[in-house]
């Protein structure tokens, strides 16, 4: 034997074993862990989470793969056939690794087609398998080899193609039956030829899809075609191959509702609140952190599943009404309204399918944005029972238009528990996925009630103080705006913004913005006056948790969305309940529930007394500039809830033509609390009343004394001239105004004086009256609108 084949010879065995350490380095798990042989027996899926409402509905779940199986009786043998045809001809002579194909892949490199069968294939899914470099893809494919064999030894070929097509993947949908129900709307039994030929070929890539691709997907179809004719199987003639190569490309796609299911909004929030508790929590079945996806939780939400079904019909019974406003303004002043706002659509086109698709073509980008300028059949949403209509306009066009639909958001919670009832987080998730409970807008006059309770805790206000009208001044620059002023009731229920900026120059802008964040506001609050009329922006969740503490008798309650999490097999894995704080005084917290009842039952959200709801209730209305948002929050003694509307863009408003947060926003909660009241199963309406503390006298009730809310200037019973909530003063032009008693000087809610600094108690101001007595005879035209009120509800502006 010569030198040259003695080396030979060693390099052939010594790669040869150093193969099958590899291998046997692989099977024990050296590499990375195994399957083991009861996992290959019962491949299950993996294991959904599950989300279900306090009264026990399935919500929806949490999957890694969106599928639904389906048996191998229930697969049409066209499916099988193109499959087999197409990826691995002798499927059913090897015994999981063909040796012939592998074989041509060497010698060819790969050049004359791929080498692995289709049990590999589904080695690969079950394994997880993805990119990788040169050493790593080496280990894979040794790893997917021996479980290729495993499966082969452990299930027979029709089970094995049954698995393999409940989970491969047609782009990001998995299982044969859901591609069938996709592309042709129905079973995979009912397949014809052409048709599961286009679903064959789509498992080389999404490349060839047939809605966006369709003659790179015809071209691929006619392939698998021919397969079906050149295979040893020899599953069609060329003369029926013809045949049906000459067929059109026909599908009837519907893409997959991802709306199915309860509070889709809530779902999507809640989807990354539960991945940072599973980061933090071991599966001690694994070592490693809980997969929501995958490891089958069981998640109870807070969410009732009714309270949520009629706060999405309040969303579809208010939303039309004032869209219609919108469209109206839009239809002479559209052009002037987006005129220097182009920029917003072209950043939106490259968030839209047909820019990622024609991006993936090559298709450079001035090209693709020209195509956006050619009208197309489409569909776009409408305030239909369909929530869609057909149409034909510019994908450009189609993206003004749906940035032109006013949004919302809308949610309930109980202030007492922190349990959150119901959460609508826009007007259609199947078209609009962006969450607006979580976003922050200006909240306007929402803001106010924070502000006064600092007035009637910290400087002593009642709801009787006279707050003078007239000039005021804020700002480095002294600027100067004036409005009527009037009772503390009057002002807070005609929502009066000189008043709101007095208070705020009494106790501080530092201290208001030190009581908002006691009360849960994390949003960052600019430190100017301008706070005082609503110019922060701040989610709606968090402006609920502020309000808690009038109807909870002074206490701050968190909102919560879950109370428990169970393993798959019904094992308590936590449970969760609210935090609770005091921040203001119970007397406190009810005078302020006084003057909020004022708000609805004469002030700007008159308009609720017209609604059939049998309990007290008490809220505030807000309104930015020009009415580019509208915000209602309200409460009876058992629930609190807060709507927004406003267009996503803010420039989008309703300049004239409605009364901001009171015609925006008020009636959806009216339409709401009449629902859930009427509704004797939920439980609500046992008590009508709210409580006054024990420690408040009978001479301080307010709530039912018209002459009190009444009483102010003319000036804003009638309206005034702006429905602006606030001043648009950049943070630069505007100095932080604090006019004593400054925050030192006030002795905070609850907390013991210590006879130091900022503790010291509050030195009594004296509130100087205006000319007018506090209380006064009532005139003839206030008797009239005091009348209007009590009859109807009085249509008034919310400053």
């Amino acid at each position: 034997m010569t030198r040259a084949v003695k080396i030979f010879w060693r390099i052939f065995f010594g790669g040869f074993a150093i193969v099958v350490l590899m291998l046997l380095s692989a099977n024990f798990g050296l590499f990375g862990r195994m399957p083991s042989v009861t996992e290959l027996e019962n491949p299950e899926a993996d294991l959904a989470s599950e989300i279900y409402s306090s009264d026990g509905v399935l919500m929806g779940k949490y999957y890694a793969e969106n599928r639904s199986e389906v048996k191998y009786s229930e697969i049409s043998p066209n499916v099988i056939h193109a499959l087999v045809a197409t990826e691995d001809e002798r499927f059913y002579d090897h015994s999981g690794i063909d040796a012939e194909a592998l074989a041509r892949v060497v010698f060819s490199l790969g050049t004359k087609g791929g080498g692995s069968t289709i049990t590999q294939q589904l080695a690969k899914m079950m394994l997880h398998q993805g990119k990788g470099n040169i050493f790593k893809r080496g280990i894979d494919k040794m790893k997917e080899w021996i479980v290729a064999v495993k499966l082969e030894r452990n299930f027979t070929k029709e089970e094995i193609i049954a698995l393999y097509l409940n989970r491969a993947a047609w782009g990001n949908v998995y299982g044969i039956r859901n591609a069938s129900r996709m592309y042709f709307q129905k079973e995979p039994a009912d397949l014809k030829l052409e048709e599961a030929a286009v679903l064959v070929g789509m498992l080389k890539g999404y490349g060839y899809n047939p809605i966006t691709r369709p003659k790179e997907s015809l071209d691929r179809r006619n392939i698998v075609i021919n397969q079906m004719v050149v295979c040893q199987q020899h599953y069609l003639t060329e003369a029926d191959a013809e045949k049906y190569k000459a067929k059109p490309l026909i599908t009837n796609f519907k893409k997959i509702d991802e709306a199915v299911g309860i509070a889709p909004y809530f779902r999507d929030v809640l989807k990354d609140k539960l991945k940072a508790w599973c980061a933090d929590h071991k599966n001690p079945k694994t070592g490693e952190p809980y997969d929501l996806f995958r490891d089958g939780l069981k998640i109870y939400t807070t969410i009732d599943s009714r309270m949520q079904q009629y706060a999405e019909e309040a969303v579809v019974e208010h939303m039309p009404i004032i869209q219609r406003k919108l469209d109206g303004i839009l239809k002479y002043s559209a052009d002037k309204m987006w005129k220097g706002h182009e920029s917003t659509i072209e950043s939106a086109m490259k968030y839209t399918e047909r820019w990622k698709n024609l991006h993936d073509d090559g298709m450079k980008d001035e090209d693709i944005k020209k195509t956006f300028f050619v009208p197309v059949k489409m569909k776009v949403f409408a305030w239909n029972a369909k929530r869609e209509k057909d149409t034909v306009m510019t994908p450009y066009d189609s993206i003004k238009y749906h940035k032109q639909l006013l949004q919302t958001s809308f949610a309930a919670m109980d202030p007492h528990t922190g349990e959150v009832k119901c959460w609508v987080g826009g007007i259609d998730y199947k078209w609009f996925k962006f969450d607006h409970i979580t976003t922050k807008r200006q909240v306007g006059s929402t803001i106010k009630p924070l502000i006064y309770s600092l007035g009637v805790q910290d400087a002593g206000y009642t709801p009787l103080t006279e707050i003078p009208g007239g000039a005021v001044q804020y700002g480095k620059e002294m600027r100067t705006f004036y409005g009527g002023g009037g009772t503390l009731a009057n002002c807070l229920a005609f929502s009066k913004n000189t008043a709101s900026v007095r208070i705020a120059n009494t106790v501080g802008v530092k201290r208001v913005i030190e009581f908002a964040k006691s009360c849960g506001v994390k949003a960052d609050l600019p430190p100017y006056i301008s706070l005082a009329l609503g110019s922060a922006e701040i989610p709606m969740l968090e402006m609920l948790q502020a309000y808690t503490m009038f109807p909870n008798k002074s206490l701050n309650t968190k909102p919560i969305l879950y109370t428990r999490i169970e393993d798959k097999s019904g094992n308590v894995l936590e449970e969760f309940t609210t935090e609770t704080k005091q921040v203001l005084s119970e007397a406190s917290a009810y005078t302020m529930v006084q003057l909020m009842q004022g708000v609805i039952k004469f002030g700007t959200a008159a308009r609720l007394n017209s609604y059939n709801i049998p309990v007290e209730k008490a809220g505030k209305t807000g309104t930015t500039n020009d009415n580019a948002d509208g915000w209602f929050i309200g409460y009876t003694p058992e629930l609190l809830a807060g709507t927004w509307v406003g267009c996503e863009d803010p420039f989008i408003r309703i300049y004239t033509g409605t009364s901001g947060g009171n015609e925006m926003a008020a009636p959806k909660w009216g339409i709401f609390m009449s629902k859930v009241y009427a509704d004797k199963k939920l439980g609500y309406g046992s008590i009508k009343e709210f409580q006054k503390p024990a420690n408040m006298d009978n001479g301080e009730e307010y709530a039912n004394d018209p002459g009190l809310f009444i009483n102010g200037d003319s000036t804003l019973i009638n309206g005034g001239n702006d429905q602006s909530d606030y001043f648009n003063d950049p943070a630069t032009n505007e100095a932080p105004v604090e006019k004593v008693p400054i925050e030192s000087e006030i002795k905070p809610a609850n907390q013991p004086d210590t006879g130091k600094g900022k503790n010291k108690p509050a030195e009594k101001k004296e509130v100087q009256p205006a000319a007018a007595p506090l209380i006064r005879p009532l005139d003839d035209r206030e008797r009239q609108m005091l009348k209007k009120v009590k009859d109807k509800g009085t249509k008034t502006n919310d400053y």
